[in-house]
């Protein structure tokens, strides 16, 4: 009788619903859709806008009118026009810092549970709370 080589968990199945489950992971963000932030490294350092987007598998933000991207796009029907079109292209979460409502300035953040259950942001350099926007 011949010797099996490999454990049945091995098996090319099993591999990959491990990597699926891997790739299936999402990332905790500091920061949500709606918050204001400021953009802290890459050609648009320094510039403060709205978060318009959150990929949570990918750990990355679509901050408004920062990274600037222009794509060559070819008309789809007759209609369509083709042409260079640019858009706001993701950036690393960690590029980005959340502003303080108190003194428009960048502030890491902690998490306070009240006495009724509720979860709020708190800033650290202020100390005040930061509202969800969504």
């Amino acid at each position: 009788m011949r010797i099996l080589k490999y454990k049945k968990t091995d098996r090319a199945h099993v591999k990959g619903k491990k990597r699926h489950a891997r790739n299936a992971e999402r990332v905790t963000i500091h920061v949500t859709k709606g918050d204001t932030v400021k953009v802290l490294r890459g050609d648009d350092k320094g510039h403060v806008g709205k978060v318009m987007r959150v990929y949570l598998k990918t750990g990355r933000v679509v901050v408004e009118g920062a990274n600037f991207v222009k794509r060559h796009r070819k008309a789809r029907t007759a209609e369509e026009q083709g042409g260079i079109v640019s858009f706001e292209a993701p950036i690393h979460a960690s590029n980005v810092m959340l502003l303080d409502p108190k003194n428009d300035e960048p502030t890491r953040t902690r998490r306070r549970i009240d006495t009724d259950g509720t979860k709020e942001r708190i800033s650290v350099k202020s100390g005040d709370a930061i509202p969800r926007s969504r």
